[in-house]
């Protein structure tokens, strides 16, 4: 069987990437697998069709794109030729790869296309909603129309968490009734594990302290903000790995607090291994969400190398993290409530050695890419359209 992915951004620096990446690789493990994107890099066992973008649009921003236009705030002009190459590139990847089914990224602007492959070539496809694209069809009353009546096409559209289910019905306000199957997204538990971390001790000076880490993109959306404030309080080191736009105003924040236990590490680049490292230092990680966060591979990733989590109760998050078992909840845009969580679990070695295991075995029973992958090879199965190659 042959599964065409297609994907809106680069398969690196942010949530929607690494779950194409992983899910395609770990796919491409039983099946034949393409996908089109805007990249260059390979991937094991995927072809590779890369989108050249003369216009980089986003959601919410992008690490490896700093000068990217935002969907809401992009002209006819410029959307258009993004979504024009977008469109050949696919073209010409089912013309050339003859794909079984195809599986689109995100709830737009690729399922436009899919819907006219659907019309023009018989070929079935499924979605997967990350959230991310959720808030610019809320703000943006451009989109949703066309967005509905593509995934009316669609065999299978599958958010990763209930919340973001819940979310994309109240966005679209449209029934899709037995389309709708939620499948969360995954972690490579051979690659996130827990590993030796002195090089990092002795590069961050970083020995015989206790560690807190955040990782993930700069936007207001992450709520950054509110660690950072909360790290006056905390009794050890805060790292933040990650670039976005709000890298400025929180190293503002650090400056005129003065707050000195604060370090921007910024965005690691492609290989795992560093933040790996960073993970399995950490005795903490913090995702202090503001927004309904879908799932959030990170928190994910820190769990599989037995990092004990805290995190804000918001959208998807409660799929993966039980309180008192595999990290705690904070209140939302609220700093003390971070400051002493984090603290309650430094001070508590064997409470956190403990919590730490349980997120490791809860990402290995639940949500490792194997498990989570066949999910989706069961769903191709079913829908390829025939004869299967």
């Amino acid at each position: 069987m042959r599964i065409l992915y297609l994907q809106t951004f680069p398969l690196f620096g942010s949530g929607s990437g690494t779950y194409a990446r992983e899910l395609a690789e770990e796919v491409a493990k039983k099946h034949e697998v393409a996908m089109v994107a805007p990249e260059d890099r390979v991937l094991s066992g995927v072809k590779m069709y890369k989108v050249d973008l003369p216009v980089k649009i986003a959601f919410t921003g992008h690490p490896e794109w700093p000068d990217c236009k935002m969907y809401t705030k992009v002209g006819g002009k410029d959307l258009s030729a993004n979504y024009l190459a977008y469109f050949q590139k696919t073209i010409e990847a089912v013309n050339d790869f003859q794909p079984n089914i195809i599986h689109v990224h995100h709830l737009m602007p690729l399922t436009w296309i899919a819907r006219f492959i659907k019309i023009a070539y018989g070929l079935n496809f499924i979605v997967t909603v990350h959230g991310s694209e959720l808030p610019t069809l809320e703000k943006d009353k451009r989109y949703p129309f066309l967005t509905s009546e593509a995934l009316h096409k669609a065999v299978r559209i599958i958010p990763n968490s209930f919340w973001t289910r819940d979310w994309m019905n109240k966005v679209l306000k449209d029934g899709f009734g037995d389309q709708i199957r939620v499948i969360p997204g995954g972690v490579d538990i051979d690659k996130f594990k827990k590993v030796d971390t002195e090089d990092i001790d002795r590069k961050f000076n970083l020995k015989g302290k206790k560690v807190v880490v955040f990782a993930g993109k700069l936007t207001p959306y992450k709520g950054v903000k509110y660690l950072v404030y909360a790290a006056k309080k905390i009794k050890g080191e805060v790292l933040i790995l990650g670039e976005g736009s709000e890298r400025k105003n929180l190293e503002e924040i650090v400056n005129k607090e003065q707050i000195n236990n604060v370090r921007f590490i910024g965005h690691l680049g492609n290989d795992t291994k560093f933040l790996v490292k960073f993970y399995s230092r950490a005795d903490v990680f913090v995702a202090p969400s503001v927004w309904d966060e879908p799932l959030g591979l990170v928190i994910l990733e820190a769990m599989a190398c037995e990092t004990p989590v805290v995190v804000t109760r918001k959208g998807g998050i409660p799929l993966a993290v039980k309180d008192g078992k595999n990290g705690l909840f904070i209140r939302s845009r609220n700093a003390n409530d971070i400051a002493e969580k984090v603290n309650y679990l430094l001070s508590n070695d064997e409470k956190r050695f403990k919590m730490g295991q349980k997120a490791r075995e809860i990402a290995v029973e639940r949500f490792s890419w194997k498990i989570i992958a066949q999910k989706f090879i069961d769903k191709y199965e079913k829908f390829a359209t025939y004869p299967k190659k």
